[in-house]
């Protein structure tokens, strides 16, 4: 495997500005375009200096930035296995210069020593306080890059309110090291507009087959919304406990992420519980023992309704409500935006069956408004729900 001087890596290299963004479709060439350049910067230093490349979490950096950053170094025959550390995944380069990989889930991290240059692969992954905590502790350069599924804080905080940034825009065009294999498959989707105006024009857009759209971001919440308690989705390694605060307000609801951990103790999340004002708490009814040991340390705690189909009822009721949610709900927004309906081996959508995926905080809200919610008026929001659903042929799956 060759790592070729392709038009990415050339228009990287020509970016001036203190904050270089960088979103673009599949197999773009960003990142390895960014660690092209870094690389070469750390290789030319006359003075040491520190580079800090980071994402949302260390497995992710680990199968992504780290192994392109591994390979490339290797392939180019510069990779000197006593200058790696496995402890610290820190190269040192003759130059005295350093790269360091690291999770942004690493708060000593986020908020340690300061750095020359800064990398934050697929920064719509990573909430806006972190972000800034890492700007602020660097010196020089920072480089930005994401698929532009949805918006985020970016084009909010950044592009529109900064002067010391450039954003350039990258395709698959632009990566002339692409096997015509894949090129050729990129192509295939043209007619996909939704998926072709992300992934193969770069283009800010959404991801086909979302189940909830319309929702809208706010600041913080009203001081007149009105409390109206918990929805909690249990987890522990891979997947996370989600609790989420849900208000009333104008004639809709408010989501306010409270709590999304992975292994997270029920005393942690009682300890979380008990310090939040005071509301009914609905969880996984999957979860009895758990929501047994929390209720003993004296919160209102009830279990969900499940049966059959309660998913998708579920989930058709909360598409008729008007909904927000607060600006620091940062893991609800990723779900919100990735919660997807099922598809053939085609890539056709099956509406109606949601994928088993980014649901942990979605869920959670699910419970409460289901006890919330009388059941009348679920039953006629289902009901005018169906007059403008047209479903795909039944296929039998559990949900």
């Amino acid at each position: 495997m060759a790592y070729y001087i392709t038009t990415a890596t050339k228009k990287i290299h020509a970016l001036k500005k203190r904050i270089r963004a960088i979103p673009g479709g599949t197999s773009a060439g960003k990142t390895i375009g960014i660690i092209q350049v870094l690389i070469d910067k750390a290789q030319r230093d006359t003075t040491p200096t520190l580079t800090s490349i980071t994402s949302e979490s260390f497995p992710h950096l680990r199968r992504g930035a780290i192994r392109d950053f591994l390979d490339m170094m290797e392939v180019q025959k510069y990779f000197d296995p006593a200058r790696w550390s496995k402890t610290d995944f820190t190269y040192s380069f003759e130059t005295g210069s350093k790269i360091e990989f690291f999770s942004v889930d690493q708060p000593s991290k986020v908020r340690g020593p300061r750095r020359d240059r800064l990398f934050i692969n697929e920064a719509n992954n990573v909430p806006l306080e972190t972000f800034e905590q890492l700007e602020v502790r660097t010196r020089e350069i920072i480089f930005l890059d994401w698929n532009p599924t949805s918006s985020f804080w970016y084009y909010e905080d950044i592009q529109k309110k900064r002067e010391d940034v450039e954003e350039l825009t990258l395709t698959y065009l632009d990566n002339e090291a692409l096997d015509k294999a894949i090129v050729d498959s990129i192509e295939t989707r043209k007619n996909r507009t939704g998926w072709w105006k992300v992934y193969g024009l770069g283009q800010l857009g959404e991801i086909e087959g979302r189940i909830y759209t319309g929702w809208q971001q706010i600041d913080e919440i009203p001081h007149e919304a009105r409390l109206e308690g918990y929805g909690m989705d249990f987890g522990y390694d891979p997947d996370p406990t989600a609790i989420i605060a849900i208000y009333y307000f104008n004639g809709g609801y408010i989501f306010d992420e409270v709590f999304y951990q992975i292994k997270a103790s029920n005393a942690e999340i009682a300890d979380t519980l008990k310090n939040l004002e005071k509301g009914l708490i609905v969880a996984d009814c999957a979860e009895k023992d758990r929501i047994a040991d929390i209720k003993a340390y004296g919160l209102n705690i009830l279990p969900a309704r499940k049966g059959p189909g309660s998913v998708r009822a579920g989930v058709k009721m909360v598409q008729d409500l008007k909904i927000s949610y607060t600006k620091q709900s940062f893991n609800l927004r990723k779900e919100y935006q990735n919660y997807l309906w099922q598809t053939d081996k085609d890539g056709k959508i099956l509406a109606g069956i949601p994928e088993d995926k980014w649901n942990h905080a979605l869920d959670a809200v699910r419970y409460r408004l289901e006890l919330l919610i009388p059941m009348h008026v679920r039953g006629d929001m289902i009901r005018r729900h169906a007059l403008r659903y047209h479903p795909r042929p039944r296929v039998n799956i559990a949900v």
